[in-house]
C-alpha cells in the first residue's frame, strides 16, 4: 500500500458535485477525493466528458448505496442542434448528414411528447454495453457496428423550454437507462430533419439538485473541516424509500443481521426495501415481508457522523 492510500480517513457522506464539462466523472471523482482525504469513494451514475451537472459522488459508507443512485429518475436539460447528424449522436461525432430544419416550435412539442412513457431505444454503438466483454465503444471506434436488441425505458416527461432556429432545448425527467443522445437523434429523426445532443446538463438525480451542488474550484478554496461540512449523509440517496424506526434492543438485533418483527402497522404491507434508523442514525436498508424486517444492507457502527436530514423530495451516459 502506498504511504498516500495510507493515510485516507474514513470519511462517510455524499458530495453534490457539479462536474464541469470536459473533465470524466472518473478524474472528477479522484480530484474529489483528494480534497477530502477520502479512503473509499465512488460515484452514482457517469456523466460524459461532454456534460455537466449533478454527479453525486459517494464516500465510506454511502457508496453501499449506489444503486440507489444508479436507479433513480433523473432530470436532465439537453441543447439540440437540429439539421446535423453524427455518428456517436452528439457533438463529438464526425458529421453523417446535414438537412434543412423545416419544423417549428409546436411541432418539436409534438415530437417530443410521442417519447413520453415507455419506449423503446436502440443503445447508441458509443456506449458502455458490454459484448463478449468489451464496451460497445470500442468495436465503434475499430469502426465495427454491431445489432444491439432494443431496450425499455421510460420517459415521464418533457418540457421544451426554449426553440430558435436550428436549436432547441429539452428538459427530461427519465428513469434509468435513458440515452439521451438517442432520444436526441430520435426526436430528430421524428421532425424529419435529424438532430445530435449539441450540450447536457444533468440537473437532479432523485430527491438530489444541482442547486445544492458544488463545483471542483468552490470545494478546492475551501478549508478541510468545511469541505467535509459540504457532504450530505448517506440517507439523502433514500429519501423516497419508507422509514422504520427500531428501538436499541431492536437496533442490536439489526445490526447484527437478524430478522425482527415490527408493530403491525409499519408492516401492514410487504414493502421490497425499507430505510431503518436507531436513535435517529440510519442503520441500513431491509425488506418487510409479512410484517418482518429482513436485513439487505448495514451501515457500520459508527458510521454516518453527518447529521440526518430529510431531503427534499422531489444519462445520459457514454460510459456508465
Amino acid at each position: 500500500m502506498s504511504p498516500n492510500k495510507q493515510t485516507r480517513e474514513p470519511i462517510d457522506g455524499i458530495l453534490l458535485l457539479d462536474k464541469p464539462k470536459g473533465l470524466s466523472s472518473n478524474d472528477a471523482l479522484v480530484r474529489a477525493r483528494r480534497l477530502l482525504n477520502a479512503r473509499k469513494a465512488g460515484h452514482g451514475g457517469t456523466l460524459d466528458p461532454l456534460a455537466t451537472g449533478l454527479l453525486p459522488l459517494l464516500f465510506g459508507e454511502a457508496t453501499k448505496f449506489a444503486h440507489d443512485s444508479l436507479d433513480a429518475d433523473k432530470t436532465y436539460l439537453a441543447e439540440l442542434a437540429l439539421g446535423v447528424v453524427t455518428d456517436t449522436g452528439d457533438a463529438e461525432g464526425r458529421v453523417l448528414a446535414r438537412r434543412e430544419v423545416g419544423c417549428d416550435e409546436a411541432q418539436l412539442r409534438a415530437a417530443a411528447a410521442a417519447f413520453v412513457g415507455e419506449i423503446e431505444q436502440v443503445p447508441p454503438m458509443h456506449s458502455a454495453l458490454k459484448r463478449e466483454g468489451r464496451p460497445l465503444y470500442e468495436y465503434a471506434r475499430a469502426g465495427v457496428t454491431l445489432e444491439r436488441a432494443p431496450r425499455r425505458v421510460v420517459i415521464h416527461e418533457i418540457e421544451t423550454p426554449a426553440f430558435a432556429g436550428s436549436r432547441a432545448t429539452i428538459r427530461v425527467r427519465c428513469g434509468k437507462g435513458t440515452y439521451i443522445r438517442t432520444l436526441a437523434a430520435d426526436i430528430g429523426e421524428c421532425l424529419g430533419c435529424g438532430a445530435h445532443l449539441a450540450g447536457l446538463r444533468r440537473e437532479r438525480v432523485g430527491a438530489l439538485s444541482v442547486a445544492d451542488a458544488i463545483t471542483l474550484e468552490a470545494l478546492e478554496a475551501l478549508e478541510p473541516a468545511a469541505r467535509r461540512a459540504r457532504l450530505a449523509p448517506a440517507d439523502a440517496l433514500l429519501a423516497d424509500l419508507p422509514r422504520v424506526d427500531l428501538d436499541a434492543p431492536a437496533e442490536a438485533r439489526f445490526l447484527h443481521g437478524q430478522k425482527l418483527r415490527v408493530a403491525a402497522a409499519t408492516g401492514s404491507r410487504d414493502l421490497a426495501r425499507v430505510r431503518v434508523y436507531g436513535a435517529q442514525r440510519l442503520l441500513g436498508v431491509a425488506a418487510l415481508r409479512d410484517g418482518v424486517l429482513v436485513p439487505q444492507r448495514l451501515v457500520a457502527a459508527g458510521a454516518g457522523a453527518t447529521k440526518h436530514t430529510e431531503p427534499e423530495a422531489s444519462h445520459e451516459s457514454r460510459h456508465p
